[in-house]
């Protein structure tokens, strides 16, 4: 366990003295106040993104070692500079009609009006997650090719909806539509686009990522190196549009304890360092494939993570609601697959 943590420990000592250091700079008194609320995020990041590991790593499994290493070099920096610190502050710029730089300033200085501006734009910005995630969701179980099956009457019958061409935009734009019509009315138009360009960026995405497995040995017949990139890159995208996706309820979460955004950086980077050593572990470790089922909580995990941030959009959500769902699923997809496991050992054990 160690070879794979030690990095998130070391990183995770580092933050924590950042963060004291910084509140005793901003709030002399207030260091240790500051290492339990980053503490307290880097929890609650691990508690929402725990199936977003799952995730991660039936896509690295697909990867070289290369891209792998990438993902958690190149991806850390992305998803904790990117993610947690530049994205909140370009959405605020944009929908605020601010310079990025104007913003930057004031999430440094004036931590309350920093987030009245967030909280402004929150669901907008929950939409998007949400609808890309829904996307995720549903693609995942209409698959009428798909023969393994956990909760099997309701699996079963989700696979044959792949039968109807399309049928997962459909469902996802009555979502929308839905969500739509309990927002206020000011923010009808900025719910439905964003909502719309979270399904659009999810289907162009899959769709160039099929796209490339489909003629991948096409491109490697004919320049094997190029192949290998491409296929490495898109699908190296695509996780960090899932992460981010995942992200975004527990950055605008992130500010019910903390109003200052170092702190909030810091503590989602501890928690996203855990989660990207968790995903390599998995990988390395074959654990999907130990676990039969453990991929299908994972995504049940996504549904209910997707609905709650559409939900959020009219009415707060707890993060121990969001993080609790998404927990339980996995632990029970986690039961059942060991409990298969065990009836295949003994049906072997007979057989013998």
């Amino acid at each position: 366990m160690l070879e794979y943590f030690l990095e998130s420990y070391i990183i995770t000592i580092v933050g924590l003295t950042s963060a004291y250091f910084w509140g005793e700079h901003v709030h002399p008194g207030s260091g240790l106040i500051c290492i339990f609320i980053a503490l307290v995020l880097g929890v609650l990041e691990i508690s929402l993104s725990f199936d977003n590991a799952v995730i991660n790593a039936m896509k690295l499994e697909k990867m070289s070692p290369l891209w792998r290493h990438r993902f958690l070099t190149w991806g850390i920096v992305i998803a904790v500079f990117g993610m947690r610190f530049l994205f909140p502050i370009l959405v605020v710029s944009i929908f605020a009609k601010l310079s990025m730089l104007e913003v930057t300033k004031i999430a440094l200085t004036n931590a309350d009006k920093y987030a009245h501006y967030l909280q402004q734009t929150h669901a907008p910005i929950v939409t998007f997650g949400g609808m890309f995630l829904i996307m995720l969701f549903l693609n995942y179980f209409f698959n009428h090719e798909k023969e393994v099956h956990w909760i099997r009457p309701i699996e079963n019958w989700l696979a044959h909806l792949d039968y109807m061409r399309g049928i997962e935009v459909l469902i996802s734009f009555l979502m929308l539509l839905a969500t739509q019509y309990f927002v206020p009315e000011e923010q009808k138009m900025a719910v439905t686009v964003a909502g719309i360009w979270g399904v659009i960026t999810y289907l162009a995405i899959d769709g160039f990522t099929h796209y490339l497995e489909k003629h991948e040995q096409m491109r490697i017949d004919k320049c094997a190196v190029q192949g290998a990139a491409c296929t490495g890159f898109v699908s190296f995208l695509y996780l960090e549009l899932i992460d981010a996706s995942f992200s975004l309820d527990g950055v605008l979460g992130a500010f019910a304890l903390s109003n200052d955004i170092i702190i909030i950086s810091i503590g989602l980077a501890i928690g996203a360092i855990f989660v990207r050593s968790l995903t390599i572990m998995l990988v390395e470790k074959k654990t999907l494939k130990q676990f039969l089922y453990l991929e299908h909580g994972a995504h049940w995990a996504i549904g209910a993570l997707a609905c709650l941030m559409l939900v959020s959009t009219v009415k707060e959500i707890p993060e121990i609601v969001t993080g609790g769902i998404g927990l339980a699923f996995i632990i029970l997809s986690l039961i059942s697959s060991i409990l298969h496991n065990k009836k295949q050992e003994r049906l072997l054990a007979k057989n013998d």
